[in-house]
This record gives structure tokens, C-alpha cells and sequence, in this order.
């Protein structure tokens, strides 16, 4: 297959704006379709993932998608990885709208450009899930990871075949044959690159090693433990060997992560049980590493890797939870052990800068993501993909759609 047939639909209901897409100041933003804008051609109809409710069957339909409007592209889908963001929008970790179609992790083609579009079309890119406006209060003190326009966690857009109003994960909804969207949630990349692993760039890559080289800033003989082995732990662990860390000690509940987290470049992998905080202290002379990085997003985890931290270390939250999930701490712990917790948004990065610095690594092969890929799927697959990402099986699971 060298890629999906884009029907033309019949029609299409007005599309909701992005709030990514939407520009500073209150003005009309231009991706919505009407007033006085023609579309660049007519709908189309797609193949895409879709969640009809918190926890129903996930199931591939015909989706209709709007055609680009002033500023937008329509990229197809070449790879989108399955990742755990997109899990908690079906089990209820994270607030959703439904019908949704899932996915925000993937790379593809321009296929199309809207009026006022710079980038031409057969362009490879990378979808940026959180586009910086660039204009907000924290764009210009040079935070765009924590753009105040940011993408909500479900964005209304198209409909789906039977004409009900669809809504697409992290405004891109990316396990589909194409998507439609602005074109600065769009990164330009090399051609040539693996689908299967450029896909990773925009997600499990960037998050993983922004944490370590933007927000922990790991310096060389530091000490490491990485909290849950999932595509993201596992960018971790690879981005801290890149740094130089001499101990570096991999965590999961799961010993089938072993020979993973040692390839991707762990000292050691400890089970998370009862002597967790023992044997991460036998192997740091009784103090505790320098750098803890917490990729699930629970509560009991965060609270963990505070316990394996030294005095006077970092525990860096990667993991996303939910937002009833409390964490607790003594506040006399909290002074005596000067400790620092903090999160790690999207890596700390600037996507536009990062991932082609990431990708022309990736080219030169500085940087191998072989390891992240536990296998390669149709899209018609990718149902039970989610079920073993729910068991915690594997890295990350990869839907091509070339």
C-alpha cells in the first residue's frame, strides 16, 4: 500500500477551531471553515481510530475530515505510535469528548495546503501535539512547552461517517489515514527517515530526553533511577546514558522489562517491591540517586521515587495522571530532605527547535530508536495494541499505514 485513498465526502459539518489554532487576541481564527472562506478542495473521508465512549470497543471507521482552511494542511499518515496518553483518554484517567478519534504521536507527508501555507506539499513532518502560539506571557520568556494556547485534551473537528460530531486526541487525532491541522502543529523533518521511528520523535523522544537534557539537566557521574519502562522510560534511560550518567537504574513491576532496559543503556533493572528503596540505596553508597524520573503518572510512584532520591537531589515527574490522584508527602520531609519535585512538560522543549535536532540525529545515526519499536501494526490492529500497552507490554507499538 503506498498510501490511503482520501475519498471525497459529501459534506461535512462546520469544524470547531483547534484552541492551539486559535491566535492571540480574540480575533476569528482562521481554521474554521465558513465566513467567507472557501476550502482549498472538497472533504474527505478517512480511516481512523475511534472511541465511542469511555471504555467501549475501540473500533477503525470512516471518519469525515474537513478540507485545509487559511493556514492549515492535510498530512497523511505514514506511522503513529500508540502511547499511554491516548489510553487514559479511553479508560477515564483523562477528561475526553466523544466520539474520538485517538492518537498524537506521528509523522506523514503534506498531501494538501491551505491558503497561506509556506510549507509545500510532499513535505515530511512531525505532528507537534502543542504548537506554541509565540505570543503569550510564557512563548516570549522562552517557555513555549507552557504556551498558554496549548491544545486541549480533546478538540472538536469533522464528523464521523455517520454524522455525528468527532473530536480528535491532542487536536490531531492521529491514528487515522490523514489529518487536517494548523500548519504550525506541523515539523518539518529529513526524507529518508523510518517511519516507525520518526513517528517517535514528536512524543516519546522529545518528552524522554527533554526531561533529562532541558529539565534535570543530567550531568556526567550523576546518578539515575527511571520509574516506569514504557516508550517514554525507555527514551529516558537512553537519554541519560547519552549525558553520561554512571548509575543508571531502571524500575517496573514488570521483569519482562529487564533485557530492555539494559539495552537501552540501564546500569541495573530493580523491581518495584517492598526493597525498592533498599537496593537503590546498596547501589549509591546509602544516599539515594542524584536524578529520579517518574514516567507513569500514579501518586504511589511519584511518592517512590522521592524515597529513592538523596538529599538535596530532583525527582522529575514525566508521567501524566489524573487529576484526583493526590500525592502526599510530610512537610517535615519535605524540608529536611531538600528535595526537588517538579514536572517535565513535554520535555521542557521547544518542538520546533528539538525535533530537527533529534532527527538529524536520527539521520546521522547519533541516535537509534530501534529499541523504542516493539513491533510495527496495521491499523486495524491497533485495538489490541492498546490492550497490551494496558498490560504494560512492550515499549511502543507502531501503526503504518504505508
Amino acid at each position: 500500500m503506498t498510501g490511503p485513498e482520501l475519498s471525497p465526502a459529501a459534506s461535512v459539518g462546520r469544524a470547531e477551531p483547534s484552541p492551539a489554532a486559535a491566535p492571540v487576541g480574540g480575533s476569528e481564527p482562521a481554521s474554521a471553515l465558513g465566513g467567507g472562506s472557501e476550502p482549498a478542495s472538497a472533504p474527505v473521508v478517512v480511516r481512523a481510530l475511534v472511541a465511542r465512549a469511555s471504555g467501549a470497543e475501540l473500533r477503525v471507521e470512516q471518519v469525515r475530515l474537513p478540507a485545509p482552511g487559511p493556514g492549515e494542511v492535510r498530512v497523511r499518515i505514514r506511522a503513529a505510535g500508540v502511547c499511554h496518553s491516548d489510553l487514559s483518554m479511553v479508560n477515564g484517567t483523562l477528561a475526553a469528548r466523544f466520539p474520538l478519534v485517538l492518537g498524537h504521536e506521528a509523522t506523514g507527508v503534506v498531501d494538501e495546503a491551505g491558503p497561506g501555507v509556506t510549507l509545500a506539499v510532499g513535505t515530511p513532518v512531525v505532528l507537534n501535539w502543542a504548537p506554541a502560539c509565540r505570543a503569550c506571557w510564557w512563548c516570549r520568556r522562552g517557555e513555549p512547552w507552557l504556551c498558554a494556547a496549548t491544545t486541549a485534551p480533546t478538540v472538536s473537528r469533522g464528523e464521523t461517517d455517520d454524522g455525528v460530531p468527532l473530536h480528535l486526541t491532542l487536536g490531531l487525532g492521529a491514528l487515522a489515514e490523514a489529518v487536517v491541522v494548523p500548519e504550525r502543529a506541523v515539523i518539518p523533518i529529513p526524507a529518508g527517515l523510518p517511519p516507525e521511528q520518526a513517528a517517535l520523535l514528536g512524543c516519546a523522544v522529545l518528552t524522554g530526553v527533554g526531561a533529562v537534557r532541558n529539565t534535570a539537566r543530567v550531568a556526567p557521574g550523576e546518578s539515575v533511577a527511571v520509574v516506569g519502562l514504557g516508550g517514554v522510560g525507555l527514551a529516558v534511560l537512553s537519554a541519560a546514558r547519552r549525558a553520561g550518567a554512571t548509575t543508571i537504574l531502571a524500575v517496573d513491576v514488570a521483569e519482562a522489562k529487564r533485557e530492555l532496559a539494559l539495552a537501552a543503556g540501564a546500569t541495573d533493572f530493580l523491581l518495584a517491591d517492598d526493597r525498592l528503596s533498599k537496593e537503590v540505596r546498596a547501589r549509591t553508597e546509602s544516599r539515594g540517586v542524584d536524578h529520579a524520573f517518574e514516567c507513569v503518572g500514579r501518586a504511589a510512584t511519584i511518592r517512590a521515587a522521592w524515597r529513592l532520591t538523596r538529599r538535596g537531589g530532583a525527582v522529575t515527574v514525566v508521567g501524566m495522571g489524573a487529576k484526583d490522584d493526590m500525592v502526599s508527602l510530610g512537610a517535615l520531609d519535605i524540608f529536611h530532605s531538600a528535595r526537588t519535585l517538579r514536572s517535565s512538560v513535554y520535555g521542557s522543549s521547544d518542538p520546533d527547535r528539538e525535533v530537527p535536532v533529534l532527527a538529524a540525529e536520527l539521520a546521522d545515526g547519533a541516535l537509534d530508536l530501534r529499541l523504542l519499536v516493539s513491533g510495527t501494526i496495521a491499523l486495524d490492529e491497533a485495538p489490541a495494541a492498546f490492550d497490551r500497552l494496558a498490560r504494560g507490554e512492550g515499549a511502543r507499538w507502531v501503526v503504518t499505514l504505508d
